[in-house]
């Protein structure tokens, strides 16, 4: 069976240690982009048919009021199915100490029932929080194991902290 990478990442202007700056990738497309390389998954980008704004106050802001409002915002795309994958690494920044609502639209979809998750975030302090909980109370069906969190202003290193992982 094939594994799969499945992640919500944002661009734009980002938070790093106190200091905002504006990149092309976001963390976890980085992140995502590395499993990819250590472990041959293929990729999906879950992606909102209306983005948060590039401007990452407006972005906080928009993601909380989603949060709050349990929002499952529509997304451009989804895999037919998943039933070719028996392992699926899903990946997230930690907005407000759980996941995009994005990424609750994407597991709601399917049914992960003999499939294994291996949840991984990207954040500047909050760590895993409770998203790992919030996959095993989503993702119906699914193993979920240990989750792994990297700093998002330490992405460019995280290389041997994924191979331990995988």
């Amino acid at each position: 069976m094939k594994k799969l990478i499945a992640f919500y990442s944002r661009a734009d202007e980002n938070y790093f240690g106190g200091a905002y700056r504006k990149i092309p990738e976001g963390n976890t497309e980085k992140v995502a982009n590395m499993l990819a390389e250590l472990t041959g998954a293929d990729l999906f980008k879950i992606e909102q048919k209306v983005p948060y704004s590039a401007n990452y106050q407006e972005c906080i802001a928009q993601a909380k009021r989603d949060l709050q409002a349990k929002a499952r915002p529509e997304l451009v795309t989804l895999p037919e199915n998943l039933d070719e994958y028996d392992e699926i690494y899903l990946g997230y920044p930690n907005y407000w100490g759980t996941m995009p609502m994005a990424v609750y639209t994407f597991l709601e979809h399917y049914d992960f029932t003999g499939k294994v998750i291996h949840p991984f975030c990207t954040h500047e302090g909050s760590g895993l929080s409770n998203t790992v909980k919030d996959v095993q109370k989503t993702a119906k069906g699914a193993e979920v194991k240990p989750g792994l969190a990297i700093y998002g202003s330490d992405v460019d290193n995280a290389m041997e902290k994924l191979k331990g992982w995988v």
